[in-house]
């Protein structure tokens, strides 16, 4: 295009020329050896152009005859190495496809027609052939022979990094990574593997000074390089918290300048402090903290900071923080937990409820569960928040590559990648679709809705006479009626008391405890005995039927013994059924434990007697031979 503009200005210029001349005309005359040659001047121009032309075009002739041999030479060579670097390209693509018949083939090709010693491409498309072909030792080979020349050297450390980390050599990467980097630092794998390996050796220092180089180089961003200079400060103050506590107080500063809010260097510069008795400094970094990152563990921190303080103290330490951070699910959390301990329910209640409002987790519910245990004591309302918890979403907890930590560590142990752990919800296993299609911030509104009343609890009545154990003889005697409960008769003037019961019952006069007569055990009727057994059968089948079908049974049998008894109203026979009768308004029954139960019901299947006679002893003996039909 340039050419053809200064073809056309050059013609321009001659015709104009030649036009201002054709407007002037004039004579040229020369003399020259005694001869006068005379002619206008628009043909003396003409001449003397023309004359220039035929003398540059003779040249162009001479030259490109004497040149012609070079001229062709080149243009051979040239056509070679297009179709050289044609066959490379080709080669180096099939190589990304995976294709290694043609990968090979054009790389036989491309040695044919290029130098390998003036094209380095050539021995790429060697090592990535060798590579789909399976042929690592070959290709690993070949990267070491990059790896020497100045010009490769860089290609050939990549691949025997890449190469060595397919292997699992870590020691043989890390040190591929960190020969490229010195030679390289702008290089960005280089720099990433060698940090890396550095900060999962704990080599802080020369961490360090790495990002610093890459920061100058312009590989990472001011904000990126901000942050990991922030975790390996708070990395390096960690180590240093118990041999150096002023240095790891500096550390951990430093890494809250260039990260304000950062909470593991807000907790472990307020440890430094605490070390040296500066409480009121502490507290100071911990508010600030606080206002950027509401984090529990700068909460925790804050609240149990000075050692001796009452449940009190705390709580109020923890409404201070809810006055920095108003509206927070974190801050009520705080405020519900302290008042928990400090005994105060109701705030603890209501300020558990508005953080589930806000965010609902399970260590909100849990909370709720504690303070329902802790003040009504009611199980129904416990179960009711524990199950509550086991629906709600995870709390949140240090994650990193899929690995929860109840600490934050700079490092990922999975991946080693710097600054990895992350404060967030773990990641749940995928489960079935869910048939509750309320919002998270709706499911406490949920709750509260299915939330059961407090049980109201009545408290036993205190019985009105005294409480006395039964004596064994009493026991015998509900054994043979078959009774589950036992009445206790009053014990006899002169008889022992047990000094249990003595310490439980209040104190009587001897003379207002009435004398029983002792119920001598009779021949039972036979009816009156199977219609005692059918109670007694359906009264286990019932709770609590036992009692009552025993009492009843006894006091039929007591009918049934003495006539007489019922009969008299004053008469000395009465008397004594007065007597052996208790009245139940003094002497309440008392239900036995699951041991004297079973004594009782076998003694009384020991004293029971049998439907079948058995073998009479005064019958005369069986004489042999004899048969006996039955």
């Amino acid at each position: 295009m340039i050419r053809l503009l200064f073809f056309v200005a050059l013609v321009l210029v001659l015709g104009f020329g030649f036009a201002w001349l054709a407007d002037r005309p004039g004579d040229l005359s020369i003399v020259w050896q005694d001869r006068r040659i005379e002619m206008s001047l628009m043909t003396a121009v003409t001449v003397m152009v023309s004359l220039v032309a035929a003398v540059m075009i003779t040249w162009w002739l001479i030259r490109t005859i004497w040149l012609s041999p070079r001229l062709v030479s080149r243009y051979f060579r040239a056509n070679k190495r297009d179709r050289g670097y044609q066959a490379l390209s080709t080669g180096l693509l099939a190589a990304g496809a995976g294709d290694a018949m043609t990968a090979r083939k054009m790389n036989k090709r491309s040695r044919g027609l290029l130098s390998a010693d003036q094209e380095p491409l050539i021995h790429l498309l060697d090592v990535q052939t060798a590579l789909i072909e399976g042929r690592n030792d070959d290709a690993r080979k070949q990267f070491e022979a990059l790896a020497e020349d100045p010009e490769t050297r860089l290609l050939g450390l990549r691949g025997l990094y890449l190469e060595a980390q397919r292997q699992g050599a870590t020691e043989a990467a890390h040190h591929y990574a960190e020969k490229a980097a010195e030679l390289a630092p702008h290089l960005p794998w280089a720099g990433a593997a060698a940090l890396s390996f550095r900060t999962q050796e704990g080599k802080w220092d020369e961490a360090l000074r790495l990002l610093d180089t890459q920061r100058q180089a312009g590989t990472l961003e001011a904000l990126e390089a901000d942050r990991k200079k922030a975790v390996l400060l708070t990395a390096r103050a960690r180590d240093r918290l118990d041999a150096d506590p002023l240095r790891s107080r500096d550390d951990a500063l430093a890494a809250l300048k260039v990260a304000p809010g950062f909470a593991p260097a807000a907790v472990i510069a307020t440890k430094a402090l605490l070390r040296n008795d500066n409480l009121r400094k502490a507290a100071r970094i911990l508010e600030s903290a606080w206002k950027v990152n509401p984090h529990p563990e700068i909460a925790d921190a804050y609240v149990r900071a000075r050692i001796g303080d009452t449940a009190a103290d705390r709580l109020k330490r923890a409404e201070r923080l809810e006055k920095l951070k108003p509206l927070n699910a974190q801050a009520y959390d705080t405020v519900a937990r302290a008042a928990l301990e400090a005994r105060r329910f109701d705030l603890a209640r209501q300020k558990a409820e508005a953080s589930a409002r806000l965010l609902p987790c399970e260590g909100i519910y849990l909370l709720l569960a504690d303070i329902e245990e802790a003040e009504t004591g009611d199980e129904g309302r416990v179960r009711h928040w524990l199950s509550q918890a086991v629906r709600a979403p995870r709390d949140p907890a240090w994650t990193a590559d899929g690995y929860v930590s109840e600490t934050w560590e700079p490092v990922s142990p999975v991946t080693g990648k710097l600054d990895a752990f992350e404060w967030k919800v773990p990641v749940e296993q995928l489960s079935g679709p869910r048939y509750d299609a309320d919002m998270p911030e709706k499911s406490f509104d949920r709750a509260m809705a299915s939330l059961p009343p407090v049980r109201e609890v009545a408290e036993p009545a205190a019985p009105s006479g005294p409480v006395v154990n039964p004596e064994p003889e009493a026991l015998v005697e509900v054994a043979a009626a078959e009774a589950v409960t036992v009445v206790a008769p009053e014990a006899p003037a002169g008889a022992l008391a047990d000094p249990v019961a003595g310490a439980l019952a209040p104190v009587a006069k001897i003379d207002d405890i009435p004398h029983p007569m002792p119920t001598p055990i009779a021949d039972a009727d036979p009816l009156l005995e199977n219609e005692a057994l059918k109670n007694a059968a359906k009264a286990d089948d019932q709770p609590g039927g036992r009692v009552d079908a025993a009492a009843d049974d006894k006091a039929g049998s007591t009918k049934s013994q003495d006539p007489a008894g019922e009969s008299g109203n004053g008469g000395g026979n009465g008397k004594a059924a007065a007597a052996t009768k208790p009245e139940p308004q003094s002497e309440p029954e008392t239900k036995l434990d699951p041991e004297e139960e079973a004594r009782a019901r076998e003694a009384a299947f020991l004293t029971h007697r049998p439907d079948d006679p058995g073998v009479d002893e005064n019958a005369e003996p069986e004489k042999p031979g004899r048969f006996r039909l039955f």
